[in-house]
């Protein structure tokens, strides 16, 4: 075969898999040059087609442990899901301003209108189409390993709750204006994935350098940059960190009957921690006696002239 590139010392790199095309990325697994057709996301990084595959056939099935069914690289339904809602909602937030301010988490709101915690998770700023872009992104990466390491049930009350705890954050550290500022975005949760990534992989003995690196560096740019609502990075990290202690302290590997037993507590564990977001809400809000009905129409009427902060 004649390569249309040359080969040797000094010759680019090339895919092993279409010698034909030249690469300079290189799989995180393998280190070989990797074409673009080749190249598969992965938690971190990029991997080869042939390491994917590899995987797939000799990791070990992780149900016994956390509950998921499937070895990794199982089709991520439940992530697929909230991709879709979240591109239907902001193709709707594209169409009438109405469905942001609908959606959007106002912490003057909290009280009157509590569905709002989780609703903002859904919703993105309408005028920055990198914000959606961006969490749906982290979300596929993410949510591509941690839904068949848990289970698609597991791993949907991994992301929602996670998404409560990034508005619980912002209401917790409101100030001023912000009590009016509405906030939308998914990166609450997405962030809880990325802190449960870690937690899960630390418990498996897996590496964890990469991912420690993207939280620090997003939780840094979310303190530089501005218009990014950083209380929901850390509300949603540190909720997400700690539904993940919960599964980790709730598992066992093996299926006998006392690994079983203990599963058993996985679902109130994580209940707990929710429960534990709702009390944070109700004495942050009692302190400031916002505890106490509001008036919907007026703080809409305020708000919908206010700029949006978005949790890219």
């Amino acid at each position: 075969m004649t390569y249309p590139y040359p080969v040797g010392a000094g010759a680019p790199p090339v895919c092993p898999r279409h010698p034909d095309r030249i690469s300079y990325v290189s799989c995180q697994r393998c280190g070989r040059p990797t074409c673009p057709e080749c190249q598969r996301p992965a938690a971190v990084g990029i991997q080869c087609v042939d390491c994917v595959a590899e995987a797939r056939r000799t990791a070990p099935r992780t149900g016994t442990r956390y509950g998921g069914a499937g070895r990794p690289g199982a089709r991520p339904v439940v992530t697929l899901g909230i991709i879709a809602l979240c591109v239907a909602v902001y193709a709707g937030q594209l169409v009438s301003d109405r469905v942001t301010v609908e959606l959007a988490f106002y912490p003057v709101l909290a009280w009157e209108e509590p569905w709002r915690f989780l609703t903002a998770a859904f919703a993105h700023s309408p005028g920055f189409l990198l914000h959606i872009l961006f969490n749906m992104y982290a979300l596929w990466i993410t949510g591509s390993y941690l839904e068949p390491l848990l289970g698609r049930a597991r791993f949907l009350a991994l992301y929602l709750v996670s998404a409560v705890g990034g508005s619980v954050g912002v209401l917790l550290l409101a100030a001023g204006q912000a009590w009016v500022t509405p906030v939308v975005g998914a990166s609450g949760a997405v962030f809880g994935l990325f802190a449960a990534l870690f937690v899960l992989n630390r418990h498996l003995g897996r590496q964890t350098g990469g991912i420690l690196a993207v939280l620090v560096i997003n939780m840094v740019l979310g303190f530089v940059v501005q218009g990014i609502a950083w209380q929901a990075h850390l509300g949603g990290a540190a909720t997400g960190a700690l539904v993940a202690l919960a599964l980790v302290a709730t598992s066992v590997r093996g299926r006998t009957r006392a690994a079983a037993l203990r599963r058993r507590w996985q679902w109130p564990a994580v209940g707990l921690v929710l429960v534990a977001l709702v009390v944070l809400a109700y004495l942050r809000l009692a302190s400031v006696g916002l505890a106490a009905p509001v008036e919907p129409g007026v703080v809409h009427t305020l708000s919908t002239g206010l700029g949006i902060t978005t949790a890219v």
